[in-house]
Order: structure tokens, then C-alpha cells, then sequence
């Protein structure tokens, strides 16, 4: 079960609000990352606008979250785009020939962007790197003519994950060195997700002063950040159960009713260590007393991962939780295998603790043909 604590999410959506207000810039919740439309309400108290990268995004922004999305895709389709444009306040093109495909079916209904490729991102993992040769996102600056036509409003640029306000400052160098010399002809700049400023080391105070800088060169932009992990950052856990415990070669593995790739992603492919509470994440082969894998109840071979340490024997029935599996989890589960998926709810500030999905075989039947 994934439960997402409200106290957590009101704390983490407090200091966002702050960072908005102090350094007058809009930041909007990332769907890519965090999409319970049940929470929105909440949310609702703290931000006005969300982004979207598909139909199904823009249609929940508009229809559950109650506002016109700032929307984004790679590329747009000509069935789904008249509905997309319905749904979006904002509308950024990834290249100069989307743009000259579909820009006149948006003139008037929402604002017009391009994604920019600075060719600078310092994401250290390819599979999440932007701005690495030969990228499909955004256009560099030599493929810009030197006036932008009239219609174009913003551009915008995402090459951050979960990173500091220092990542943002060197990328700006990058950024307005490249393309500053359009700014004049812009009403807004999107500088995307991938802030992490609910992160306990992270210095808001610095991101505030990057801000109010771009504001005193450019006053007359409008500056938009979406982040997605920063919303629900450190804001609940994933529950599971030990249904078996297996050794082999002297790896002990105790098997899960939850799994990786289905129900956590990242983990293998960022890769991402997760916290397990009451355990000791060990690096390198550990045979000793109490380590153990764990894995999940697929039948992909590699639905693993090592190793924790743990302060007792683990048993059957026992719980093993994995912290911070809130954000980039249920947007991205699947039901490979037919695993059951984990049910979500949300513990209440008032300790109560209220289910807002539970998943059985039809969700799977709906999905197949």
C-alpha cells in the first residue's frame, strides 16, 4: 500500500507557496511525477497551475485540477491536438516544425512556447539527461531565426533532476549565453522541473536570489518553475510483506508482494536506492547475519535488488517498508505479470487513514483486449 501523509504534504507545499511568493516566480506541479487527482484539493490551497505532456495530463489538469495546464510534448498529434489546446493555458512547441504544423490552430487560446536545448545539463544519468548529443528535446540556438515570429510568448527549458539551486545558477550561465538575446521578445521563461527545494539540504535562500537576479535583468519575463519530485518529496511510504524468504549461493532474498518493476521503476532503471526502515542499506557482498535481498513477485530475473541489513530474521507475513515512494511510483506502475497493484491512500493529519484507490483484477482486464 502506498500512503501518502497530508502533514508531510502540507509542509512540503508550505515552503513552496514561500519560495513563489518571495521569489515572484509561479511554480506549478509536474504530472510527469505526481498525479493523484484526489489530493488536488489540497494542492488547490497552495498553487494554481499544473503541467501537463499528453492529452490525458492536460484533460486531468482542466477537468480534476481545475485549471488550464501549461503542456508540453515531445510531439503533438493532429487527432488528440484541438482537444489538448481546449485544455492548456500554455502550449510549447519541441521544434520549429511542430510549430509551423499546429501554431495556427492555437493563436488566441492559449499562450505559445518552443523548448530551447542549451546543451548543458549536469544530470549525471544518461537516461535522464535532456541535453545529451543527439537529444529529441528542443531546439539550439543556431536554428533560430534572429526574430522569433510574432506568436511565440516563452521558451522553455528542462535539463535539471532533483537538483540544487548551484545546478540551476551554472545552467542559467548557459542558458541566457545562448539565448538571452531573445528575451526581448518573450513574455515568460519556463526553466522546468527537477528543483528539489523541499530537500532537507537544499537552500532556498540561494534559489530566491537566482530569481529575484533573472527578474532584475529581465523584469519584464515572467519566470516559471515545475518541479514534480518537490511536491512529494519524503511525503510517504510503500508498504509490503514478506511473502517467502529464499537462498541461493548463500544470498538470502526475502520475497515481496510488491515489486520494482512494476511498482517502483526507478529503482532500476535511475537506479535509485530506496530507504527501508529499520534497515541498513549495504554496499558490496555482505553474506552476514540478517542481510538480505530483496525482491519482488515478478518473474523478471532481475526484479531484485541489494542489500539491506536488517536487526532481526525476517519472517513471513512480516511488513518491509520502503520510504519516499510517493513521487515518479504510481505514475509510472504497471501490471506486468498481473501483480496486483498496491492500493493508495492518505493518512490524515487527524491520524486517520483513508483509502482513495484499491486496484483488482478488472483494472488489469480494462487494460487488455
Amino acid at each position: 500500500m502506498y500512503i501518502i501523509e497530508e502533514s508531510r504534504l502540507r509542509s512540503n507545499l508550505q515552503l513552496i507557496a514561500s519560495v513563489a511568493r518571495e521569489a515572484d516566480v509561479e511554480i506549478i506541479l509536474a504530472f510527469k511525477a505526481f498525479a493523484l487527482w484526489k489530493t488536488f484539493p489540497i494542492f488547490r490551497e497552495y498553487i494554481n497551475s499544473t503541467t501537463a505532456s499528453s492529452l490525458s495530463e492536460a484533460r486531468l489538469a482542466f477537468e480534476e485540477f481545475g485549471a488550464k495546464a501549461h503542456t508540453y510534448s515531445p510531439a503533438y498529434t493532429d487527432e488528440e491536438f484541438d482537444e489538448i489546446v481546449r485544455c492548456s493555458s500554455h502550449l510549447t512547441f519541441n521544434s520549429l516544425s511542430q510549430y509551423e504544423r499546429f501554431h495556427d490552430r492555437v493563436v488566441g487560446k492559449a499562450s505559445i512556447g518552443l523548448r530551447v536545448n542549451p546543451e548543458y545539463s549536469e544530470v549525471g544519468t544518461l537516461l535522464y539527461n535532456p541535453c545529451a548529443p543527439g537529444t529529441r528535446f528542443g531546439v539550439t540556438n543556431e536554428k533560430l531565426p534572429a526574430t522569433l515570429p510574432a506568436d511565440i510568448e516563452g521558451f522553455h527549458c528542462h535539463c535539471h533532476c532533483e537538483s540544487g539551486p548551484d545546478v540551476l545558477e551554472r545552467t542559467l550561465v548557459h542558458i541566457e549565453e545562448k539565448f538571452s538575446r531573445w528575451f526581448p521578445q518573450l513574455k515568460w521563461l519556463n526553466l522546468g522541473g527537477g528543483h528539489l527545494m523541499t530537500r532537507k539540504d537544499y537552500d532556498t535562500t540561494h534559489l530566491i536570489n537566482i530569481i529575484k537576479g533573472l527578474h532584475e535583468r529581465y523584469p519584464w519575463l515572467k519566470i516559471i518553475l515545475e518541479p514534480g519530485s518537490a511536491f512529494a518529496w519524503q511525503t510517504g511510504s510503500l508498504v509490503s510483506h514478506v511473502v517467502d524468504v529464499v537462498e541461493d549461493k548463500g544470498i538470502r532474498t526475502a520475497i515481496l508482494d510488491v515489486s520494482f518493476t512494476c511498482h517502483m521503476p526507478d529503482c532500476l532503471e535511475m537506479p535509485y536506492m530506496p530507504e527501508v526502515r529499520g534497515a541498513e542499506i549495504i554496499e558490496g557482498d555482505d553474506n552476514s547475519q540478517f542481510v538480505y535481498r530483496l525482491g519482488g513477485n515478478s518473474c523478471l530475473s532481475g526484479d531484485f535488488m541489494s542489500s539491506w541489513r536488517f536487526d532481526h530474521e525476517l519472517q513471513v507475513g512480516e511488513e518491509v517498508i520502503f520510504e519516499d515512494m510517493i513521487h515518479y511510483t504510481t505514475v509510472k506502475t504497471c501490471t506486468f505479470n498481473g501483480i496486483t497493484h498496491p492500493s493508495i491512500a492518505m493518512l490524515h493529519a487527524d491520524g486517520k487513514l483513508e483509502i482513495l484507490r484499491q486496484f483488482g483484477y478488472e483494472d488489469y482486464l480494462d487494460r487488455m483486449d
